[in-house]
């Protein structure tokens, strides 16, 4: 029913979602005070939480769908990992920019969130089209 690497990559994004956990166990600690942070700190953590809990399941959506197409080559790999892909940058981007003691900016490492959304969507866009030209 599904392609072997939808099997695999499946199986790899729900084991990520342990990770999702940990970062809602975290997030509680920031609001109960046991962690300090400044407001912009505690908006980007809960922003990078957010996006990656929505994003693995948007991914898990999306690899079922891939098989329903006729793609091939790179363009089933885009479709197949751009959202995934971008759970984990964006999710990145807001932790690590963030990251550091009485941080009221992003770093750097706030490209990573734009390449995250680069990669969703080229994901989604791939996948879209491809499902559309698939009949």
């Amino acid at each position: 029913m599904f392609s072997p690497e939808t099997h695999y990559l499946a199986g790899v994004a729900l084991l990520t979602i342990v990770t999702i956990e940990f970062g809602g166990w975290f997030l509680s600690r920031v609001v109960r005070g046991a962690v300090p942070m400044t407001d912009f700190q505690k908006s980007f953590a809960r922003a990078g939480h957010a996006h990656a809990g929505v994003l693995v399941i948007l991914g898990l959506v999306c690899l079922l769908y891939t098989d329903a197409t006729d793609l091939t080559g790179a363009w089933v790999w885009i479709a197949r990992v751009g959202v995934l892909a971008a759970a984990v940058l964006m999710s990145a981007g807001f932790f690590l920019s963030s990251i550091g003691r009485d941080v009221t900016r992003p770093n750097r490492l706030i490209a990573l969130l734009w390449l995250g959304a680069l990669s969703l969507g080229a994901g989604v866009l791939t996948l879209g089209v491809g499902l559309l030209t698939s009949a």
